[in-house]
Order: structure tokens, then sequence, then C-alpha cells
């Protein structure tokens, strides 16, 4: 027998299946709690008893009669308040931190540069920032469960490895051994679309669907992979690396030379870097375009291109039909093997929306073996740290992760 089945075992797997019930569904009631996990009575009341002692629950009501005579039953409520989560995302440009309660209310922000602090101290920084919504705040430390971080790179959560991470500079960095240095709390880390995959399932268009693809457009382009409810981080932590993924064979019989070193075949024809190059050396060998003059001494940018494009302007609709054309064959690709139930895009991407979503489903609707829902991210520029919260619940053992149960089966 495993010594996961000892009766302390179970008692604790209970308690966490009442609290979760009670975070999914309250109000409810004692009674109502014991007929959905099918447990007994008592064990629920007992159980119920400990959790308002601890504070995880509290209840609301008393009990008094009814319009028809019997007692209304007393209501039990998750107590978001309980304890408090930092998430943080560091960008390439930015870094973000969120002090939020545990039901993904952001309850204050702050941001800074990253390139300021990169090589004089980015997590000393965080550190002092940290404290700082703290403190501003009045929440003692103690209540301070911890933290998740996501980092755009590959990364191992495990061991809190950062393999590489282009845009940081960082080779074999050890994100959580030098982390410990500032923090005294638990820390988590994880890739940064990993972490808005799992932000977008718990608080976004993807809440309560067990198999996801989220996919961020930016400068480059990633993707996180949810199947059967668990992160998929294949063999060497590397799965989800998309903009990877080669979508014109012609194309790469010929020298393959990536928009910016060690970038992937799709990010470097339909990233916003690359958009932003294709759409210059358009304009450069056109002298009556309104934007000659601009391109002919800087490069474009990708967002001047969607604009441009939305305007009807014929040289920005070829270069971003042509990056979306890329991008929709990698969708396709991509949900004919791992078949989510949800496709979402986030990233820069989010700024262009309803020029870019109807494309992109016209294109795809005709090569998918079935039907799937594709959509935008419901977070926006929040889940990536609302993704590093949901990370640090699904990592840390607590009575608040449930996902380490296999589901309660």
């Amino acid at each position: 027998m495993s010594f996961k089945r000892t009766p302390s075992h179970l008692k604790f797997v209970n308690k966490k299946r009442i609290i979760q019930c009670i975070k999914d569904c309250s109000p409810i009631s004692r009674a109502e709690i014991a007929v959905k996990l099918g447990l007994s009575k008592p064990t629920v009341s007992q159980l119920v008893d400990e959790l308002i002692y601890e504070k995880w629950v509290v209840e609301k009501g008393s009990g008094e009669s009814s319009s028809q005579g019997g007692r209304r039953p007393i209501q039990l409520f998750f107590n978001e308040r309980k304890a408090f989560i930092i998430g943080a995302d560091i960008g390439g440009t930015n870094v973000k931190i969120v002090l939020c309660d545990l039901n993904g209310n952001i309850l204050a922000e702050t941001s800074f540069s990253t390139t300021t602090y990169l090589q004089s101290g980015l997590l000393k920084q965080m550190a002092l920032e940290t404290d700082r919504l703290i403190t501003k705040n009045q929440i003692a430390k103690e209540r301070i469960l911890g933290m998740g971080v996501g980092i755009p790179g590959i990364t191992q959560t495990k061991s809190g490895l950062v393999i590489e991470a282009p845009s940081l500079g960082w080779i074999q960095y050890p994100f959580i051994a030098e982390a410990r240095r500032y923090f005294d709390f638990p820390i988590y880390v994880d890739n940064d679309v990993n972490a808005a995959a799992l932000g977008e399932q718990w608080l976004g268009n993807a809440k309560n669907k067990r198999n996801v693809l989220f996919i961020a457009v930016g400068t480059g382009i990633g993707s996180g992979i949810i199947l059967n409810n668990q992160l998929y981080r294949g063999a060497s932590s590397a799965a989800g690396e998309i903009g990877y993924m080669v979508t014109n064979k012609d194309e790469m019989k010929r020298e393959f030379k990536p928009i910016f070193h060690r970038y992937g075949y799709l990010e470097s024809v339909a990233g916003g870097k690359s958009i932003g190059a294709h759409f210059t050396r358009a304009v450069q060998n056109d002298p009556e375009h309104a934007l000659y003059e601009q391109a002919k001494s800087s490069e474009l940018v990708g967002e001047e291109a969607f604009w441009f494009a939305k305007k009807g302007d014929i040289l920005a609709t070829a270069v971003i039909d042509e990056a979306l054309e890329h991008l929709a064959y990698a969708i396709v690709n991509a949900t004919s093997l791992l078949n989510p139930e949800i496709v979402i895009l986030g990233g820069g991407v989010l700024h262009s929306a309803a020029y870019i979503l109807p494309r992109i489903q016209e294109i795809v609707e005709p090569y998918l073996p079935s039907l799937v829902e594709i959509t935008t991210s419901r977070l926006g520029e929040n889940a990536g740290v609302l993704g590093a919260v949901s990370l640090f619940l699904r990592e840390h053992e607590s009575i608040l992760n449930v996902h380490d149960e296999g589901d309660f089966l």
C-alpha cells in the first residue's frame, strides 16, 4: 500500500478538496459540500471547523429561519485575504511585479526598466520593489506565501536554472540560488509564456479548459502548452518553442539567417521585428510612400505596419498578410498535433487583434482535422504576472495545491 493512503494523508486530501469546493462554489453550506464531494457530514463539519480556525474559510449568516420555516444554513466563503502571493514577469524591456490575494486580485503593482538594472543587480532591485509593495499595503511579511516568476527563456522549474534567456544575456544562470540571497520566502520560476498559459487557464479565456495552446506573438514567438490539465515542459524544458517551427520548406533550402541571434524561423518571418524589417524594405522601394523618408533613415516597427494595414495601405497589407499566413500555418501544425480545446493569442499581437483574428481563422479552418476555438487573451498585459502567481499555487506544496493529487482521482 502506498504511504499516501495513510489516514493523515487522506485527511489532508479531504481538506484540500473541501477548500477547493468552497473556492469554486461559495457561498456553500456544509451539507452541500458533503453531497458534492461524497463525504460524510461529520467529516465535512470537522474539517470545515479546522479551516475556519486556520482562517482559510469564513462563515456568514446566522442560520435564522427562512420564509419556508426551516433554518437557513450557515454559508461558507473562501478567505482570499488569508495570505498573499507575489507575481513577477521579467521581460527584455521591463520587469513587472504584482501583489495578489489568493483569488488572483491584483492589490498593487510596480515595474522598472530591465536594462537599467540587468548589469547592476536585477534581483536586488526586484527585492527592493517587492518590499515596497508589501510595506505600502501594510501586509505582514509572514502572510506572503511566496513568489512566482516568469522569465523569457528556457527554464527548469525544479532546479530554478535558466538554461538560456537571450534577451537577458543569461546562460546557465542559477536564478533560484541567486534569488535566495534577497528573498526569504519560496520562489518558483518558469518560462514566461508557460506562465501566461497558466494565468489564462486560471482566470482568463481558458478557464475550465484542460487542453490549451497559448501563443505569445511579440518581437519573438513562443507558446505554452497545457495537456490534460498539466503544463507540458518537454524533455529539456524547451517544449512550446513554436518560434522555431518551419512554415516554408523552400526558404529553408536557401541559407537561413534569423532576425536575431538564436531566433527561430517562424519568429524571423512572423514576429514583430521581422514585420518591421520587411515593411521598411518595402517602403524604401516606394518613394511615394508616406513613410519613405523615415524608412531611409531608421527601421520601421511592426506597430506601424499594422496601423497602415488597417488604413488599407497596399505595402503594409502585403507584409502583414504574409506574416499572418506563416503564423496560421504554425497554428495548423501545432493544433493538428496537440488537439487543444482552445488556442489563445497573446503578446503584442493583442493591439491588432480585431485585424488579425479573422484572417488567421480564415486560413486555419480548412486545414484542421477538427474545429478549435481561436481567440485572444482576456488577461492581456497581466497574463504573465497572474500566470506567475498561478505557477506558485501549482508548484508550492500547500493546502491550496490541488494539482499534485492528480485532480483527486
